[in-house]
């Protein structure tokens, strides 16, 4: 008898694809084929041998039995999740009959791709799908959705996504963790931040609500939602007046210092009390405390920018470090996103160059009103992947009723059978990450990663790449681009002159995983100024923004729905619904797989709120307003303010009691400046829902 011995072990290198700035380095070990285990690579600096709650499980995501494996037709009403399984020529065949008839009727603007960051490898985010849809005249998707608000009011001020190292946090001496939920959103910033405590700095939360992370900071301050802009000016105020600010580098490295302090002096302490709801001693304490104590270093995040005024409220902190000279130090200034430091070739990765002139773009958070308004052309093919806009996309309702439309053809590209994918036509299996290769930058550190394909793809699932490449030959699309492979764009994508990626190629990925952008250690940016601006300073005054009808100079922009700014809204919704992610959840990503770590959608309400609604502890109530409604459990809790209620992170329709999400109350107003978001601008009312009476 001949005995067996186990396969040896092999371990392939990959990255961390979802939309986090942490980009984790992981470590997939595989055994005959098969995935057994994922891992933090230990030797990358940021990751640290470590991954969080959500990916350290993504075996299990992989191999889950809901995998959409093969591609389908749908042969019931649209909702049913009745499918037929074809093949995928006939998948194929289908999608470009279907286009081509389209088009011929109402043009190739009729049919719109939807996508956003349910990957962030480059490839698979954005490559051969934008080459596709470019040539083929499709309309544009403005992709909004996250981050552009406060991205474009950052670089208004500093020139583009550049700030603090991540690696510097732990030499800073004052950490205000500003609109983040760091343990749940970017949890690999914490060590960091335990180095610099360990050394004796204090680490200040600001947010509306008292998250995981705030319960671990030295201090809390619990401001209004959408009122961060109005802190940032008291805080300005304080250091102008009392002769704080760091003359020397305003006068070198900024312009319009004057045309600021004229601004923060409309700002005393006592109105910013009055906005924020923080009292003015708070407000001059963290100001002389902020001014006061170098290195200083500033972590936001995006939730504070999903309001009306969200750009301006980025831009208005994003000054702070340029008014102390907190910039001079490599563990000072601001860190909202790093993405503006990788210099990569993004244009021959997407090719704009084939967008034909005068196609119009639509703004992926006004899909509600594109699929039951436009008429010039109407949309008639909707193509989604890498997005769960019947979960994720505001004014639920809005979306629900365009999606249900029989006139709209509906191509959904998916891993599993989300709540968007029940109305496809055709739904179509996706490879996870572990089944194909990319190429990752970050947004959170600077480190380049190559994802290597750990196993073969599941069933008959195809990348993103792969997908378009096949449909752009069906197509009749014979320009070249269409014919290069993965490698091929990865390295398109890494021709640069730029010096901080001197040295970096794709093949020296491939050997070692990841690889450092090629800058200093450590690494002030702005130091001696040198902004990446077009006065080649910090913009404090922007001539850009004076052009563009924007106030030049940092500013406060009231949310559009609070109780200060429209009463008689509030007097019928008066709280106000925030919907920050849950731990175990990536939006809606891993909520099918996890969702009994979050134990079940719920509303946290503050014990005052409850008791004057005749709410206890687990009853349903109904949260809605004018645009919709949904039902969850109430969990009473003083992690809240009074007057402000929370949904943790977006869960599946289908696993909510009345099957509908937080966003049938969301709207599809959109930001300030960049077209984003306000999902955290959004009034409500609260409701018990009584049990039914017994039959008598």
């Amino acid at each position: 008898m001949t005995a067996t011995h186990p396969s040896p072990l092999t371990i392939v290198r990959g990255a961390c694809p979802h939309d986090c700035p942490d980009t984790c380095a992981m470590l997939v070990t595989v055994q005959d084929g098969k995935a057994i285990r994922v891992s933090g690579d230990p030797s990358h600096p940021v990751t640290q041998g470590f991954l969080c709650a959500k990916v350290s499980r993504y075996i299990e995501r992989t191999y889950h039995p809901e995998r959409v494996l093969y591609p389908m037709r749908r042969v019931g009403p649209r909702g049913s999740g009745r499918w037929q399984r074809i093949t995928w020529d006939e998948a194929l065949d289908e999608i470009v009959a279907r286009f081509r008839a389209i088009i011929a009727e109402y043009g190739p603007q009729a049919i719109l791709p939807y996508s956003y960051a349910g990957t962030m490898g480059l490839l698979m985010y954005g490559s051969m799908d934008r080459r596709f849809f470019h040539r083929l005249g499709a309309s544009l998707l403005e992709r909004t959705i996250c981050a552009e608000a406060g991205f474009l009011g950052y670089k208004y001020t500093n020139g583009a996504a550049i700030g603090t190292d991540v690696e510097q946090f732990a030499h800073a001496r004052l950490i205000l963790l500003w609109g983040t939920n760091t343990l749940t959103s970017n949890p690999h910033l914490w060590p960091f931040i335990k180095r610099a405590r360990a050394l004796g700095a204090q680490v200040i939360a600001i947010d509306p609500y008292r998250s995981r992370t705030a319960q671990q900071c030295d201090a809390h301050l619990a401001l209004n939602p959408g009122t961060d802009a109005a802190l940032a000016l008291g805080m300005l105020h304080v250091i102008f007046a009392e002769g704080l600010e760091d003359r020397e580098y305003l006068a070198r490295a900024t312009v319009g210092a004057e045309q600021l302090r004229a601004r923060a002096a409309e700002f005393p302490p006592e109105r910013v009390a009055a906005i924020t709801g923080l009292s003015a001693t708070q407000i001059v304490d963290l100001a002389r405390r902020y001014a006061s104590t170098q290195p200083a270093a500033i972590r936001i995040n995006y939730g504070l920018q999903r309001h009306a005024g969200g750009g301006m409220a980025v831009r208005t902190i994003a000054t702070l470090p340029a008014v102390v000279g907190a910039w001079r130090h490599p563990a000072g200034g601001i860190l909202l996103s790093t993405s503006g430091t990788f210099p990569l070739n993004i244009a021959a990765l997407e090719r704009p160059d084939l967008i034909p002139p005068g196609t119009r773009a639509i703004n992926m958070n006004e899909l509600g009103r594109a699929l039951t308004e436009l008429n010039d052309p109407p949309v008639k093919a909707l193509f989604v992947y890498n997005s769960n806009p019947a979960a994720v996309a505001p004014d639920q309702t809005r979306v629900h009723q365009g999606l249900m439309r029989d006139d709209l053809f509906i191509v959904v590209h998916e891993q599993f059978p989300t709540d968007t994918a029940m109305y496809a036509d055709l739904l179509l299996p996706a490879t996870t990450q572990l089944e194909h290769a990319d190429l990752h930058k970050s947004y959170g550190h600077l480190y380049l990663l190559w994802n290597a394909p750990a196993i073969a793809p599941l069933g008959e699932a195809l990348p993103n790449t792969e997908l378009f490449r096949r449909l752009a030959a069906r197509m009749g699309f014979d320009d070249a681009c269409f014919r290069d492979s993965d490698e091929d764009m990865a390295r398109q994508a890494l021709q640069s002159d730029h010096p901080a990626l001197a040295g970096i190629t794709l093949e020296l990925l491939k050997e070692r995983g990841w690889a450092r952008l090629n800058l200093p250690q450590p690494w002030a940016p702005f130091a001696e100024g040198r902004f990446p601006t077009p006065s080649g300073k910090c913009e404090l005054f922007s001539e850009r923004m004076a052009a563009a009808g924007l106030d030049p100079v940092p500013a406060y922009t009231p949310p559009a729905e609070s109780p200060q700014t429209a009463p008689e809204l509030a007097q019928r919704y008066p709280l106000a619904l925030l919907t920050p992610p849950a731990h175990h959840f990536l939006n809606t990503t891993f909520v099918n797989v996890l969702k009994r770590y979050e134990g079940g959608p719920r509303l946290e309400i503050h014990p005052d709120d409850a008791a004057a609604r005749g709410i206890g502890e687990g009853d349903l109530v109904r949260v809605f307003n004018d645009r919709g409604e949904f039902v969850v459990p109430a969990t009473i809790s003083e992690r809240v303010k009074p007057g402000l209620v929370v949904a943790l992170s977006i869960w599946w329709n289908r696993y909510l009691p009345a099957r509908r999400g937080v966003n049938a109350t969301t709207s599809q107003r959109l930001s300030d400046m960049g077209g984003g978001a306000t999902f955290y601008d959004n009034l409500v009312q609260v409701e018990k829902i009584s049990p039914p009476t017994p039959p008598a």
